[in-house]
């Protein structure tokens, strides 16, 4: 593999997409690489994930617009469904992902970066949709989550505009999280990995699939979601430590996942 590295660290790993001279942009060998990294990351030992993009221009420039010109409709239904399914699986991935975005994350990049949990960025960060430039839509799930992220109206604006917008704007309309010079985006995104994988993973992960599955459904039945995640967290040995070194005014040495 070349297109997608893979670094584990304590208790959380980075995904880099690396196709740095072509900026990153996802082609059909990108996405297998993503799809076959993610498979393999062992949740057991891994806690929180980053997903970032090599070099210091762009996170992911968007699809390979050289690969998408010449599909047929069945071809591009494909390709949307391929990247469709990868990016469901980061978003539905049991630990939570961080994307790290350092420069473009336009179209595909934006739609990868809203797949994950929590968007962090640089200062020279670029976010867009601009697919109905070329004629088509965002085809990776871009008209989906935007939508529900931001403001539907803004959403939509972006969309039909086919406008980018900066750092700043992106943090003001609550697409990002926080902005950070470029030297301090990769270092702040290892400490909210560190912090994360510190707490209960099993606990994390419950809330993870609290928060998501959650949204899709009405506050009644939500509720409900929440209640089964809740408790099963009890009688785990790291719900029974984490309140015990309460009570005992002490800290966790470390939750064990179990």
């Amino acid at each position: 593999m070349g297109f997608v590295l893979y670094e584990q660290k304590e208790g959380y790993a980075i995904v880099t997409i690396n196709r740095p001279e072509a900026l990153n942009a996802l082609n059909s060998d990108v996405l297998a690489e993503l799809d076959s990294v993610f498979d393999q990351i062992d949740t057991n030992v891994v806690r929180a994930v980053i997903l970032t993009g090599a070099g210091e221009k762009s996170f992911v420039a968007g699809a390979d617009i050289g690969e998408m010109s010449t599909l047929t409709v069945a071809e591009g239904e494909a390709f949307g469904k391929r990247g469709n399914d990868v990016f469901r699986k980061i978003e539905t991935f049991p630990v939570p992902v961080i994307a790290a975005v350092n420069g473009f994350a336009l179209g595909g990049g934006n739609e990868i970066a809203m797949s994950c949990d929590i968007r962090i960025c640089s200062e020279n960060a670029m976010f867009g949709q601009p697919e109905v430039g070329l004629g088509i839509t965002p085809g990776f799930g871009g008209t989906q989550r935007l939508a529900r992220i931001i403001n539907p109206g803004k959403a939509k604006e972006l969309i039909y505009t086919a406008s980018n917008i900066k750092a700043p704007e992106a943090l003001a309309i609550g697409l990002v999280n926080a902005v950070y010079p470029i030297e301090e985006l990769m270092p702040a995104a290892e400490k909210m990995a560190a912090k994360i994988a510190r707490n209960a993973p099993i606990a994390v992960r419950a809330c993870k699939k609290a928060i998501n599955d959650g949204l899709q459904v009405d506050m009644d039945q939500a509720i409900v979601i929440e209640e089964k995640l809740f408790g099963s967290c009890f009688q785990t040995e790291d719900q029974i430590e984490g309140m015990k070194a309460f009570l005992e005014k002490r800290k966790v040495e470390g939750f064990k996942n179990k």
